[in-house]
């Protein structure tokens, strides 16, 4: 192998805020790329490597392929040397699709669905006994053995249990020569014109044979068994007329007992996306939508007038609220009175609709006319909106009037009854899958005892695969997910681990692996497994690049690039490269860090709240074994746990949809708990998340902040908006008058290039401005429009420096540590984090009453310890002005500086969902139960070791 094919080589990358670095980077390698918020490592391993190598795989497509691909842009760099096929695993693209479950992403279902196809035992879902299937010559022998000297008839079983007068079926028979039929029990001659009642079940045998059972009848059993089964469709049944006993035999699947039979299993009967698999009802998602009242009407202290049923609102003049004047006054109330004072059967009509039709009058241009009507029911409306395409708005709508119930059918397995009944070592395929990873591993590594030679012969493949698979999970720390864990549910990082596992099951080499932050979500219990899956992954030939700011991770590794020295416009270098050992000793931001890993401060004094406190009692969703934890308000607090203890079912699923439906009537339902108390101290309930604050580039930080209204505003009010009529609307880029109607506002135009990537050029006619000459001629303080889009948050303050309602504004984002950004920046350019502190500057903006509950989750993602260091500043701010601060997170140095730590656990799964501790940090750490303190005693009191993490 030549020198340079040892190395992946950069040359002049400007992608973003790149400043035309170049970079060796060692192949197969684990090389982590770190450095602070916005310096520039995603923009250097995604939107150049990655969105390099991917450019030149749909390179090699035809162009005839190339046609019906979505382009990619070219990315901003020199040259790139010595890449290999790249594959990235990022957390942004988390698999949204409801029919998608850990088992399907990882392959392990499909797995199990063949399992379950070539070494299950049947069982009836009648008797629940065990399902026989024989060929014609074990049939002949069991017959002439079990029912010797005995009288039998022969019967193929025609209809079982279905309904009809089958008069055409009889007539056929009696052609064929057939004498005798059994009809529900009871035998009938074949006479001309026999038929049954339509409108009834029926069970009907045609005879075939009545004899005497012996040996010297062998040939006329055979010829007997074999036309009933022809008949039968592969099945015939023996009736002893000694006791009028049936026993029914098949070359299927077969109840012998009942009758009963099933088709030979197939990998579709296992699959919930499959039609032969899927439960009718609810198409295999596992759950069906149900309108729900108390979203429906969630006040009934108040009238309908006032808008007591939500989806309706406020009463207007429309035919509607005529219809229900009409049902008010035939049964004796008004709309005017509370909900509550309502008759029971007119509410009955108002949700769910009668036939019965009322009496409407309307008086139009004193034109009195009556008219009746039936009413269809708001719970029925709602669901029509929500069953038919009525367009995404629609589908909207609907979605914040009903709730999410377990299919009553399937209870949430998804498949057809049949499927279940479908067994390997006494299991069914649902059942498997709703244990967690480590308790499939082990039932698993039992189950061979429990199976037949021919079932372990057949499987011995299939388990290999099965296990493999589950193990490389156990491996990146998600032992605690189920296979039916739906794919829409899992965070970011828990997706990303998944298909880490996925990706390592593959035993592909030679690739280049680039992941976003892999160890989010994870505790630092699990960390070592993810870093020894990592260098599985390097170690069967593969080079990992990582994005991390994790300490352990970034020593652990082979190779570090960091980036900087700062944000923005100030990164964008490459300002060390080496090994662990040898960053340590830079004087950079990660070099201090790693050099100097307590320097993260612990507060002197902890905050004990202001004496009020909210309890929630008798938390039981998902995991949770019946909690009661304390919030104190007016402190910063700290939720953590192993993966999986049920931290997100306790603060996002319980708690936060309680608030925010109390509170601000949000159409959320929490999950199960028993009773709270405290709220009478909360004003509002505020989710900060890493989510974006714009889909379109359109979005910006301005905008999202409603700060550009203030400078729009300000525009307005300039001499020489004034005397060319301009209104604050003139100087927006997203509607027309002010915009370049050019490129619509965007600043670039599109060419389409047809087999090649589209090409974005600056629009000729603004310049890339947005805006028109006439707009442009507007200027604050010779700066036009455009050019204050183009200012970073620190050039705004001072530039707004005589302008107190703007410029205070501005300094808050530039306190948040985002003083680095564009004040037109589009949001999606913006990291997590970055679009999470701009969530927190727009509520501290806010009028504060000091009586917020704000809830983060995992604010540390993506965030370099320096900016951790702001993050905290800005949270300490919040909770001074007496809010409370609910973070989850497994951030340490986070967790050190909370007031008030709940720890879950002790581990994840079943295994957690209990409270193990709850109190002062200290507290935690000296709790031998608590796997989360005996890391937290080591950030407070023991000696830090930067390789072991120990």
């Amino acid at each position: 192998m030549s020198r340079n094919s040892l190395f992946l080589d950069i040359h002049g990358a400007r992608v973003h805020n790149l400043k035309n670095i170049s970079v060796r980077i060692p192949r197969n390698k684990l090389v982590v790329i770190t450095g602070p918020s916005g310096s520039g490592k995603s923009s250097l391993s995604f939107d150049t490597i990655f969105a390099e190598g991917q450019r030149r795989y749909i390179e090699t497509f035809s162009a005839y392929a190339r046609h019906f691909i979505a382009s990619l842009e070219r990315p901003d760099v020199d040259r790139i040397t010595g890449l290999s096929p790249v594959i990235s695993i990022e957390q942004k693209s988390v698999n949204r699709n409801p029919r998608s479950t850990v088992g399907t992403i990882t392959e392990i279902y499909d797995f199990m669905r063949l399992l379950f196809a070539r070494a299950s035992d049947a069982y009836s879902h009648v008797t629940g006994k065990k399902m026989v299937q024989y060929s014609e010559k074990e049939i002949i022998e069991i017959i002439l053995s079990r029912f010797a000297g005995k009288r039998i008839r022969v019967f193929a079983p025609i209809v079982q249990g279905r309904k009809g007068h089958y008069q055409e079926m009889f007539e056929q028979f009696r052609r064929k020569g057939f004498l005798y039929v059994r009809i529900n029990g009871e035998m009938t001659e074949l006479k001309y014109g026999l038929k049954t009642d339509r409108y009834k079940s029926h069970f009907i045998d045609l005879l075939i044979d009545k004899l005497v059972v012996a040996d010297h009848e062998h040939d006329r059993i055979r010829e007997s068994v074999s036309l009933a089964m022809k008949q039968g469709k592969g099945i015939c049944c023996i009736n002893d007329m000694d006791n009028e006993s049936d026993s029914f035999f098949s070359r299927y699947l077969m109840c012998p007992d009942s009758g009963i039979s099933y088709n030979a299993p197939a990998p579709h009967t296992f699959s919930f996306n499959s039609p032969h698999g899927a439960c009718p009802q609810c198409n295999g998602l596992g759950y069906v939508n149900e309108a729900d009242i108390s979203k429906v009407i969630p006040d009934r202290n108040i009238s309908i007038a006032a808008g007591a049923i939500q989806p309706l609102g406020k009463y207007r003049s429309s035919l509607i609220f005529w219809q229900l004047e009409a049902i008010a006054d035939k049964f004796g109330f008004r709309l005017s009175d509370p909900v509550k004072e309502i008759p029971d059967e007119a509410m009955q009509i108002i949700l769910f609709g009668s036939d019965e039709t009322f009496r409407l009058t309307r008086s139009p241009l004193g034109n009195t006319s009556s008219y009746f009507m039936a009413f269809n029911g708001i719970i029925n409306y709602v669901i029509s909106q929500q069953e038919e395409n009525n367009g995404k708005r629609s589908q909207q709508w609907s979605n914040l009037y009903v709730s999410r119930k377990q299919c009553p059918a399937c209870n949430g397995s998804r498949l057809k009854p049949e499927s279940l009944y479908f067994k390997v070592a006494g299991r069914n395929i649902a059942e498997l899958s709703a244990m967690t990873l480590s308790e499939l591993k082990e039932w698993f590594a039992a189950a061979g005892s429990e199976m037949t030679p021919r079932q372990l012969a057949i499987s011995k493949d299939i388990l290999k695969e099965i296990n493999a698979r589950i193990g490389f999970l156990l491996d990146v720390g998600v032992d605690y997910l189920t296979l039916n864990r739906s794919a829409d549910t899992l965070s970011g990082g828990e997706s990303q681990r998944i298909r880490l596992a996925t990706q390592i099951g593959s035993k592909l080499v030679n690739v280049l692996y680039i992941l976003d932050e892999p160890s989010i979500g994870l505790h630092q219990h699990d960390n070592i497994k993810l870093i020894h899956a990592l260098k599985k992954l390097r170690d069967t030939g593969n080079s990992v690049i990582v994005v991390e700011h994790d300490r352990q991770t970034i020593m652990e590794s082979d190779f570090v690039v960091d980036m900087g020295p700062y944000a923005g416009m100030k990164g964008g270098e490459v300002v060390a490269a080496g090994t662990p050992e040898e960053i340590s000793k830079q004087d950079t931001l990660t070099g201090r860090f790693l050099s100097n890993p307590k320097q993260l401060p612990i507060p002197e004094k902890r905050r004990k709240g202001n004496g009020n406190q909210l309890v929630i009692s008798g938390a039981s969703g998902n995991n949770l074994k019946n909690i009661t934890v304390t919030f104190p308000m007016g402190t910063m607090i700290c939720v953590t746990g192993m993966s999986g203890s049920g931290k997100s079912t306790l603060i996002k699923q319980t708690l936060y949809p309680l608030l925010a439906s109390r509170l601000h009537r949000a159409a959320l339902t929490p999950l199960p708990y028993a009773s709270v108390s405290g709220m009478e101290h909360i004003d509002k309930v505020i989710e900060v998340d890493q989510s974006p604050i714009g889909r379109t580039p359109r979005s910006n930080p301005l905008t999202y902040t409603n700060v550009f209204n203030d400078i729009r505003k300000l525009f307005e009010e300039l001499t020489d908006s004034k005397v060319r009529g301009f209104k604050a609307g003139r100087f927006s880029f997203n509607v027309k008058g002010g915009r370049c109607e050019t490129c619509r506002g965007s600043g670039v135009m599109t060419i389409e290039m047809n087999f090649l990537p589209d090409v974005f050029v600056t629009c000729p006619d603004c310049n890339g401005k947005r805006y028109n000459n006439e707009t442009l001629q507007v200027k604050y303080q010779g700066k036009t429009i455009h050019d204050i889009l183009e200012m970073t948050f620190n050039k705004g303050v001072e530039f707004f420096e005589n302008i107190p309602q703007i410029r205070k504004k501005l300094a808050v984002v530039q306190e948040v540590g985002l003083g680095y950004l564009k004040l037109g920046q589009p949001s999606t350019t913006l990291s997590g984090g970055e679009a999470q502190r701009i969530k927190i500057a727009t509520e501290l903006m806010k009028k504060d009453t000091g009586n917020t509950f704000y809830i983060f989750d995992e604010p540390t993602t993506g965030l370099h310890y320096n900016d951790i260091l702001v993050l905290l500043n800005t949270l300490n701010k919040l909770t001074e002005k007496g809010n409370t601060i609910v973070i989850i997170e497994h951030n340490l140095d986070v967790i050190k500086y909370a007031d008030y730590v709940i720890d879950l656990g002790p581990e994840g799964g079943k295994r957690g969902g209990m409270l193990v501790v709850q109190g002062s940090p200290e507290k935690v750490s000296k709790n031998e139960d608590s796997i989360t303190g005996k890391y937290l005693a080591a950030e407070l009191y023991g000696v830090y070791d930067v390789k072991t993490n120990n």
